[in-house]
């Protein structure tokens, strides 16, 4: 079957718009790739120290050039739950790439911040910035140019992202991304806001709240909520660089290993010296991106890959706008119902057929490209198995479920939550924005009220707690842009927003920062730019402004005379305190070269 008309449509627009920056780009991997394997045009001296502390039988490989070498960049820490598994990867990777016949390195780590652990302190200032040192970071682990092929462990918000910038920078490199897992369930998520909910009212101590996120984040492997992480493994099965099925096993179970040395023998088998070369910058193209935006709908994933898409693309070559993500969400319907979209969380997604169904369902409604290039060697129809274990404890591959486990958590596109993929772009006077309307009743799509202005999330709790904000308002939280101060997520902002609209006030929230996969049942308008420390006509906003968030039409308005708002001199904000401390100070040149929202908030060149 081929692509619905419209997908085909966007996909032409992109392939189009991106032509010339797409040609350099294969260019440039295929001059690349002439030199293969690198190593072995290295000095003697320089070859000696690359495999100087291996043991015999690998520098017996690696002083050849036949043998392929595997490259593994990790972002393995201790202290994060979603990270930690992956210190037991580097040996199973070892092991399997040598009975293989190959040889396997650690060729470097990347940084890997949570965003649980920093929400709300100085440290989510970083995180964004943090993604570009992740691609930064990959470059250097791979510059050695030791390597045939590279495997890449990340899970969470921004080092997924990262490492994809790093590895397309080596495009002419094949590259397998491996995955650690979820986290078995824990609290409900229900459970887990209500505590929420009630400590921001007053109603519980601290007591209570931490022993509520303990039983919810209480073991290794991801968040189970579908927030940035979740959606980035999505991301990664669907464009194809994982294996399928491979993104939500549990972490540290017989299969979690099987899939994971599947994976390393599958990148060397990829390399330049076999019949079956095939370089991530050629997986990574107009189609695979498309197929990343349509599963981001499909899911109701993260809006932080409206910014991490747009710059994963651009690292291709490839020129994603938020019109695309507009026009794409308007033709893919809403198939899953995962936290904050939902009740259930991915382990449920996964045990109702997971990402198998899912694509099977895309693919037969014309929803996605089946003709493109995977690490798994087919076209998309072969990521319509999952993963199981024989006997023999290998890897039994199965055909993936035909029908959903649970319709309340995973539908086919005959019957679909709704119709859109529910994230809509918003253009006006105040420049534009994204939303995302799949976890907002729909009598919520559209609020009208006065602005209350706040320069950050502490001042808009303080208010909160003096019992001030009373009434139907909009709240303009502004300098929280990337050029301001990083661009944190403002998750804080969530559960007294929540308990307002609650009780029946009628609240929005407009933003130049962001709110990731979590931003729940409150409207946001967020991403917001030209950004208040940019020039932006967000700084222009006075309390009491009309403010029009209205999510059907796609409008971010503001109801004064546009003469008198015009003439108005921008509000100036304090930021010397977002400038220092915790490392911030390191981080001014990515605060002065980092590009706007709607190009990636990158400090990379377009």
């Amino acid at each position: 079957m081929t692509v619905q008309a419209r997908i085909g449509e966007v996909t032409e627009r992109i392939a189009r718009r991106s032509r010339d920056a797409r040609t350099r780009y294969l260019e440039r991997i295929a001059a690349a790739a002439e030199a293969k394997p690198r190593r072995g045009h290295l000095g003697c001296a320089n070859l000696a120290h690359g495999f100087a502390a291996c043991g015999p039988q690998d520098k017996e490989r690696l002083a050849g050039s036949d043998a392929p070498n595997l490259g593994i960049v990790t972002a393995y820490n201790d202290m994060l739950s979603a990270h930690q598994p992956f210190e037991r990867f580097p040996e199973l990777i070892r092991a399997a790439v040598r009975e293989a016949g190959g040889t396997a390195q650690v060729a470097g780590g990347v940084p890997a911040m949570c965003d649980g652990v920093t929400q709300g302190e100085a440290g989510m200032e970083l995180s964004l910035f943090s993604r570009d040192v992740i691609a930064l970071s990959t470059a250097v682990a791979l510059s050695h140019q030791m390597f045939d092929a590279a495997v890449f462990l990340g899970v969470c918000d921004k080092i997924v992202p990262g490492l994809v910038i790093g590895a397309l920078s080596f495009g002419h490199l094949p590259a397998v991304f491996v995955p650690a897992g979820p986290m078995t369930s824990g609290l409900s998520n229900d459970e887990k806001a209500k505590t929420r909910q009630l400590y921001a009212e007053g109603k519980v101590g601290r007591d209570a709240l931490l022993e509520s996120e303990m039983k919810s984040y209480h073991g290794p492997g991801t968040c189970t909520f579908y927030g940035t992480a979740n959606s980035n493994q999505m991301l990664m099965e669907i464009m194809g660089l994982h294996l399928p099925g491979a993104s939500f096993v549990n972490p540290n179970t017989s299969l979690r290993d099987a899939l994971t040395q599947a994976a390393a023998r599958r990148a060397i088998a990829i390399t330049a010296l076999g019949n079956e070369y095939t370089p991530v910058g050629r997986i990574i193209d107009e189609k695979a991106v498309v197929n990343g935006v349509v599963g981001l709908h499909a899911t109701g994933g993260s809006t932080n890959h409206t910014l991490h898409l747009v710059a994963m693309a651009a690292a291709a070559g490839i020129t994603l706008t938020w019109d695309d993500f507009a026009d794409l969400a308007e033709v893919t319907p809403l198939l899953a119902r995962v936290y904050p979209n939902g009740k259930a969380d991915v382990n449920h997604f996964h045990a109702a057929g997971g990402m198998g169904f899912l694509i099977r369902e895309l693919l037969g409604g014309g929803l996605l490209h089946r003709d493109v290039t995977t690490v798994w060697g087919t076209g998309l129809d072969g990521y319509l198995v999952e993963p199981g274990l024989d006997e023999n404890g290998g890897i039994a591959w199965r055909e993936a479920a035909s029908e959903s486990g649970n319709t309340d958590i995973l539908r086919g596109v005959g019957e679909p939550f709704q119709p859109t993929g529910g994230l809509r772009v918003l253009d006006g006077p105040l420049g534009r924005a994204v939303i995302k309307t799949s976890a907002v009743a729909p009598e919520r799509h559209v609020v009208e009220a006065p602005a209350r202005v706040f320069h950050s999330q502490e001042e808009l709790q303080a208010a909160f707690r003096a019992g001030v904000l009373t009434g139907d308002f909009v709240a303009v939280v502004r300098y929280q842009g990337p050029k301001a101060n990083g661009m944190p997520e403002l998750h804080k902002l969530t559960p007294p927003l929540t308990v307002l609209q609650d009780r029946g006030q009628r609240v929005a929230l407009v933003t130049d920062g962001r709110m990731s996969g979590a931003s729940g049942k409150v409207p946001a308008a967020i991403h917001v730019t030209p950004e208040a420390a940019d020039g932006g006509a967000i700084a222009r906003i006075r309390d009491g402004d009309i403010i029009r968030v209205d999510a059907l039409s796609g409008r971010l308005d503001v109801l004064v005379d546009a003469t008198e708002f015009a003439a108005r001199a921008p509000v100036e904000a304090d930021l010397s305190a977002s400038h220092v401390g915790v490392g911030r100070e390191l981080f001014a040149g990515f605060r002065h070269l980092v590009g706007t929202a709607d190009k990636g908030a990158t400090v990379f060149p377009a």
